[in-house]
């Protein structure tokens, strides 16, 4: 069997996605189906308040002495033993609360200063409730040993907002690059997609996996939808098996919707990826208000994630597929129309091979 020409330069494009694949696996073994773990991101509520007979005070922020409160949702997050080295110099601890941390400021907290928690967590997620009534809130990255909270990025409602724009932008984008299973679903939909239509069916369908997961996503952060991660997880897994078995398939068929109306199939699959979306970031526990921009920018990130993922194989293929020539690859598969052939079912079994692995892998969950 042979394949058209249209699809030999396809045939590159699934050369290189294997090989993305294939590195990824050997350069991160242990690497879980999402990239965020729920359990190292800790959330704090810090509440300001004037001292007792400074309430009426004028707003400058060098005179009054103003007290605040630090509590920590999160029941395993490591206790502040030496809390006096997280607080700006001229913070002075006091006796915290079971449910707090407590503290001085003369004078109170301003844009300059910031919070250093000794926690090896992938993250805080700080809601700063101010003394004129202003909240904010932000996700702040840990370091592996530090996790740094720039208080600036929740004081200044410009400033905030940037932050908080910036960071579900280029968590959406790790999210879709560093979480294999959504990696190897957008890699699917290339190999359904083939050639046919160019770059306009790739954003297309791309675009309809975007839009069905963001519903999804902000259904279930907004508390609309609550599913177990584990029938998620399970049902992602499927759903990969089910797009590798088009894949294979489609073609072949005299009328198959999934290859005449790839979008449908990508915004049906979208919607049980959104749900691992939201599995995977967990309670946002950004004020209310915060929730709308958290999730468009995180969506965002994801569609672009998705797009590089796909210029990235379409633009490196031919150099590399002339490298692999020059080393013999050719002469090993035969003719281009067979090598062809062959990378596109290798991939397609590779993937349905993974997927099928993780599904078995996740069973069990059901049961836990």
């Amino acid at each position: 069997m042979t394949l058209p020409p249209s699809l030999q330069s396809f045939a590159k494009t699934c050369l290189i996605s294997a090989g993305v694949v294939f590195v990824w696996l050997l350069a991160a073994p242990t690497v879980r189906a999402h990239d965020i773990d729920v359990t190292g991101v800790a959330r704090l509520f810090l509440d300001e308040r004037a001292k007792t007979g400074q309430e009426n005070t004028p707003t400058d922020i060098t005179k009054p002495e103003y007290s605040y409160s630090l509590s920590i949702v999160d029941a395993k997050v490591p206790s502040l033993i030496q809390f006096e080295k997280v607080l700006p110099q001229r913070c002075t601890p006091n006796a915290p609360t079971p449910n707090s941390y407590r503290f001085s400021c003369n004078p109170r907290l301003s844009s300059e200063d910031s919070l250093l928690f000794p926690w090896a967590l992938a993250g805080v997620v700080l809601v700063a409730n101010w003394h004129d009534g202003s909240s904010h809130s932000s996700y702040f990255r840990g370091d592996g040993v530090f996790v740094e909270i720039p208080l600036a990025d929740v004081r200044a409602p410009s400033a905030a907002l940037g932050r908080l724009a910036q960071q579900y932008l280029e968590l959406g984008i790790e999210h879709i690059l560093l979480g294999l299973d959504h990696l190897l679903f957008v890699v699917g939909l290339m190999l359904l997609l083939g050639t046919a239509g160019g770059m306009a069916r790739y954003l297309k369908t791309i675009t309809a996996f975007t839009l069905a997961h963001s519903v999804t996503l902000a259904a279930a952060s907004l508390g609309f939808v609550t599913i177990p991660s584990g029938p998620v997880e399970i049902l992602i897994a499927l759903s990969i098996i089910l797009l590798a078995r088009e894949a294979l398939f489609a073609r072949r068929a005299q009328f198959s919707l999934s290859y005449h109306y790839p979008w449908g199939v990508a915004f049906v699959f979208g919607l049980i990826h959104g749900l691992g979306f939201a599995s995977a970031l967990g309670n946002l526990g950004l004020n209310p208000d915060d929730i709308p921009v958290a999730l468009l920018f995180f969506n965002i990130g994801v569609e672009v994630g998705q797009l590089v993922i796909i210029l990235a194989c379409l633009s490196l293929a031919p150099p590399l597929l002339a490298a692999a020539n020059r080393v013999g690859v050719k002469r090993l598969l035969g003719s281009p129309d067979h090598a062809a052939l062959v990378a596109i079912n290798a991939l397609t079994y590779l993937l349905g091979g993974i997927a099928t692995y993780w599904l078995v892998q996740r069973l069990p969950s059901l049961w836990v």
